[in-house]
């Protein structure tokens, strides 16, 4: 992404947008990749002792965490899918959360929730309409979006839960009043013996038990409702034909239009549902997270949420993965503190390792030593240490965020016409 904006490429041969290529690994890649994180997890376990790394709460608590991320992330997907590059998701997610609070605490959290909805379409609409009508540079009208969410529910905040009702219910200008909980899902019988297959810390079997125990123990509706929007993501998109001219917009919306495609129409419908998803995370944060609308609540999520779109690769399952590995390591930090997380340093050196032998392999000389000069110096902090100290701690998440942006750059592929400038008519 870029923040200085360009033109529209000219007409090209009908290769308006990716379909042709793969979608992404294949299904039993996936399922390698799956299969070996967890295998050297469970390893990991049983090395350090840390069985906190796949309990059923660590996985409970890594899922409720990820959620928010993930909705952030496929809002940002649907939109520069169109060639709408959208950093104001954040803002988007801030008006989600007072929505839900502000709906929620009056009436019921069903309505709560399409508020924040709601409220996170009003704040896409408006980010239609400056950077697709008026061509407003799309780095400069999310940043406004941003800004403008913050201050206009730190003022609305104030207007509605600083006095009256509001206020004897529990509300202040810097929070609402709680509000009720949607419900939890638990599948009756399963979860007690995963939960018990768990407690006998066999080696990888307990490991599978914690981890589908977490999935299947208080699950939120909301979650649930986020893994079909998910897959229901991936199939409008890769696999309809409302999903291919979308999509065609953002690779060449030129030739897009040449083709009869209503280049504008399908824009403002991704950057609509892109807000429609952003409030919904923050509808989550408000209703799930915390049962009430609190002022800062999103921490930057909405940001998270593009970098784990950009680790997924412009696509649903990639940016799941990220979503979920930010969860899981955001999770280790705050349940378990700096003993578990120093578990995670050997399981960096591990894949510190790996990677310096692949680097060798393929010849990159430079790279390789790098990798293997910071496998032996983290090996060095493991050995010579029993936790990490607690100023570290709450950075892990951003650590392992960066450190996977890092390693995963050089595969990236973006729509070719994400945030450029298309005017009406370019096509005829």
């Amino acid at each position: 992404m870029t923040a200085t904006m360009t033109d529209a490429p000219p007409p090209a041969a009908p290769k308006a947008d990716d379909a042709a290529q793969p979608s992404g690994r294949s299904l039993a890649k996936i399922l390698m990749i799956v299969g070996g994180a967890l295998l050297l997890v469970a390893v990991v376990r049983v090395i350090t002792g840390a069985n906190q790394l796949t309990s059923e709460g660590q996985v409970s608590a890594a899922l409720g965490l990820a959620v928010p991320i993930g909705l952030a992330g496929l809002a940002g997907l649907w939109s520069e899918r169109a060639g709408v590059v959208n950093i104001g998701l954040e803002g988007m997610m801030i008006l989600g959360t007072f929505g839900a609070g502000w709906i929620g605490w009056q009436s019921s959290p069903w309505l709560g929730l399409l508020c924040g909805i709601g409220f996170g379409v009003l704040g896409g609409l408006v980010h239609a309409v400056a950077t697709v009508t008026f061509g407003v540079d799309h780095i400069v009208s999310g940043v406004a979006i941003n800004l403008l969410a913050l201050g206009a529910t730190q003022y609305l905040a104030k207007l509605f839960f600083a006095g009256g009702t509001a206020a004897e219910a529990g509300g202040n200008p810097k929070q609402s009043p709680p509000v009720n909980s949607l419900g939890d899902v638990t599948v009756p019988g399963l979860s007690d013996a995963l939960h018990s297959v768990e407690q006998h810390h066999w080696f990888l079997i307990s490991d599978i038990a914690g981890i589908l125990g977490g999935i299947v123990t208080d699950v939120s509706v909301v979650t649930i409702l986020a893994v079909l929007l998910f897959v229901g993501s991936w199939w409008v998109l890769w696999r309809t034909s409302f999903g291919l001219r979308l999509r065609s917009c953002g690779e060449n919306p030129v030739a897009a239009e040449s083709l009869g495609v209503n280049v504008y129409q399908y824009k403002y419908a991704a950057v609509a549902i892109s807000g429609g998803l952003a409030g919904l995370g923050g509808a989550f944060l408000a209703l799930v997270t915390s049962h009430t609308y609190l002022e800062g609540q999103t921490g930057g999520r909405g940001y998270i949420g593009l970098a784990a779109m950009i680790f997924g690769n412009w696509r649903p399952g990639g940016l799941a993965m990220g979503a979920g590995l930010f969860g899981y390591s955001d999770a280790l930090q705050l349940r378990n503190g700096g003993v578990t997380v120093h578990a995670l340093l050997l399981l960096l050196v591990v894949l510190l390792a790996a990677l310096a032998g692949w680097k060798l392999y393929r010849k990159a000389f430079w790279q390789g030593g790098l990798s293997a000069v910071l496998a032996a110096a983290v090996l060095v902090w493991y050995l010579f240490t029993d936790e990490v100290p607690s100023d570290f701690v709450g950075a892990t998440p951003y650590v392992v965020t960066l450190l996977v942006l890092s390693l995963s750059a050089q595969r990236l592929r973006m729509p070719k016409a994400d945030g450029m400038r298309y005017r009406k008519g370019q096509g005829k």
